[in-house]
């Protein structure tokens, strides 16, 4: 029987509840093969509710780092990412710290802190995988607490979200990073996501990527777990805001900053990227006018 290590990449921000409620999903998982270890590697940027000290007091296993309040989601996950490849990768169920047996990762798994995996993901996961092939990448679809999908594979131009299937595994050009199953293979070939994507994007480039490589991606059959809270906050499309606020908001980080999403569009969308990258800037703007006007 093979041996699989999985080395678990996870980033947390003043979400302490969601983190550990997360991690004791992870730990519940059923069905793994028997010769299956998990290597935790979480970096929580710059938490003030406790999130580290909890993690380190109830999954001592974990390998925890602390950085900057300042570190993007993306950044974090490539520094999980390089923790995963110089250190730890354990034997027990939450493995990992320091001191422990070293494997070397077969699989990364990219997981959200919000998302709590369902009894028997990750061996769905990796059963997938195991029919897909080492070069393929895996994707576990997500449900918010109405049953309805709101992460998984995309696919298009228009990244459509792509419905798990209830038997087979689904095609996809790309994928949300919440839930995503990386060989060992696909990542020698593609790495991590690259650092010019701060924040978001970079789980869609990635994919881009990848499948630009000839790495195929398929969405495992049915929901891999659910995550809670509420909708986003209306960021850039809050009523009543003006047009400045509105465009400042936009090329946030946590929306769409100038710099990544010309990469972004340049790479993956050409010819048609000198449109599209300002599409976003002036449907904002039009939209926050004709609010004020409505107003």
């Amino acid at each position: 029987m093979h041996s699989v290590h999985l080395a678990v990449l996870m980033t947390s921000h003043d979400r302490r509840a969601r983190t550990l409620s997360a991690l004791r999903a992870l730990e519940e998982q059923r069905g793994l093969p028997a010769a299956t270890t998990l290597g935790v590697h979480l970096v929580d940027t710059g938490s003030t509710d406790g999130t580290p000290e909890a993690v380190r007091l109830r999954h001592p296993a974990v390998e925890v780092m602390s950085v900057d309040a300042g570190v993007p989601r993306n950044l974090a996950l490539r520094i999980a990412s390089r923790n995963s490849r110089s250190g730890g990768g354990g034997g027990g169920p939450l493995s990992g710290a320091p001191g422990g047996p070293t494997h070397a990762w077969t699989h990364q798994l990219w997981l959200d802190d919000g998302v709590e995996l369902f009894p028997g993901a990750l061996a769905n996961l990796l059963r997938t995988a195991g029919a897909a092939g080492p070069g393929a990448v895996v994707v576990g679809a997500v449900r918010n607490t109405y049953g309805d999908t709101v992460y998984s594979g995309r696919r298009g131009r228009s990244l459509a979200l792509v419905e798990p299937g209830a038997h087979r595994p689904e095609p996809c050009d790309t994928y949300d990073g919440r839930v995503v199953l990386v060989p060992r293979a696909v990542y020698d070939l593609v790495g991590d996501p690259d650092k010019v994507f701060r924040h978001g994007l970079g789980d869609y480039d990635h994919g881009c990527r990848a499948r630009r490589a000839g790495v195929t991606a398929f969405v495992a059959p049915g929901h891999a777990g659910a995550c809670g809270g509420g909708p986003d906050a209306p960021g850039s499309r809050e009523p009543g805001i003006g047009v400045r606020e509105a465009l400042r908001r936009v090329t946030s980080v946590q929306e769409l900053p100038l710099r990544p999403w010309w990469v972004y569009c340049l790479r993956h969308t050409w010819p048609w990227a000198p449109y599209l990258m300002l599409s976003p800037y002036a449907r904002t703007a039009a939209r926050a006018t004709l609010g004020r006007l409505r107003g």
